[in-house]
């Protein structure tokens, strides 16, 4: 079998971190990894198949000899070493949002529209996390019609925000059982106990850009450029793996009966949707795996070609790690 060298660009944070482990998880063919990072979290080391590897300082230079690299980095620090990370003949696959609406760039949820790999030119963009669970779990329904319109409303986990997420959440917790204050750090407005209705800035007609990311990306994954999308994106003081509720639009009727069985074949998904034995997706139940839980399947009662459902899903993982470590494997098959 042959073999390959990995970079992983931002390996010290949480989703450098959860790559290696996918990618040990899922036995990658690795023959080198090279973790990376900036000058201060260099000379560290993680552990990777039981072996101490060193992380090395990212600079143009250290891309040489790469065959993938997985990126775990902010914009700035993608758009600053895509340069030479395809100038080193490597293939970028990058977790930040600097290229998912570039023309040029694929932007792949594997399950939903893999073959576009086929048409990279050394950068290859995964999609924001909550477009990549929403969007597995309704891809499916578009073999009966495609989709016309989706209102949805997310409900995004802390750790969504960065590793400080979780831990502002818990020192909030603490404090105020203590009877003391805290003041917020990493979120607008106190988080436990509490649920704040804005992720991003204003972007579009009082929508943010976190809330745009489900049409525009979706749009492009789906290949359906007609997509209209209203969404509401909520932070909500859970540890791990955003919820979205949705509601999908279509030009002919799609029976539950229907929509049930698709997603119950659909690649990635699991469908949990037993109301009456109070079985359904929670997010408990799916972090820490990489199968995006469907369920709460019914009729939407204000559109008789609608169909409401439920799903929750990692987004540490299928909503980033897994889903680029995906990527890599569909360039290895190509």
């Amino acid at each position: 079998m042959k073999t390959y060298t990995v970079a992983i660009l931002g390996a010290t944070g949480a989703v450098g971190q959860e790559m290696i482990k996918v990618l040990q998880e899922r036995n990658f063919p690795v023959k080198k990894l090279i973790p990376l990072a900036s000058r201060r979290s260099a000379g560290k080391t993680v552990t990777f198949r039981g072996e101490t590897v060193t992380i090395q300082e990212a600079c143009d230079t250290a891309f040489a000899g790469v065959d993938i690299v997985l990126g775990a980095a902010e914009n700035d620090i993608a758009k600053q070493f895509a340069p030479a990370i395809t100038a080193a003949g490597a293939v970028f696959v990058d977790n930040s949002s600097a290229f998912r609406m570039d023309p040029k760039v694929p932007l792949i949820v594997p399950e939903v529209n893999g073959q576009d790999v086929a048409w990279h030119s050394g950068i290859i963009s995964n999609p924001n996390c909550s477009t990549i669970i929403t969007l597995t779990a309704v891809n499916a329904l578009n073999a009966i019609s495609p989709i016309r319109t989706m209102t949805a409303s997310t409900y995004q986990a802390v750790s969504g925000a960065g590793a400080e997420g979780p831990v502002e959440l818990q020192n909030e917790v603490e404090s105020l059982y203590l009877g003391k204050t805290y003041a917020p750090k990493v979120f607008s407005h106190q988080i436990a106990y509490n649920l704040i209705p804005q992720i991003g800035g204003n972007a579009f007609e009082g929508y943010t850009s976190e809330e745009m990311k489900l049409q525009n990306e979706g749009r492009k994954i789906m290949h359906l450029p007609e997509l209209k999308v209203s969404c509401t994106c909520v932070r909500v003081p859970v540890m791990r793996s955003h919820s979205i509720s949705v509601s999908c639009h279509f030009d002919v009727p799609v029976t539950v009966e229907q929509a049930r069985k698709l997603i119950g074949a659909a690649p990635g998904c699991k469908l949990v949707d037993d109301l009456d034995n109070k079985k359904y997706p929670m997010p408990l139940d799916t972090s820490d795996q990489d199968l995006v839980f469907v369920g709460r399947i019914r009729p939407d009662l204000t559109d008789e070609n609608g169909i409401c459902l439920w799903c929750c899903g990692d987004q540490v993982r299928k909503g980033a790690a897994t889903n680029a470590v995906q990527i890599a494997e569909l360039l290895i098959k190509e």
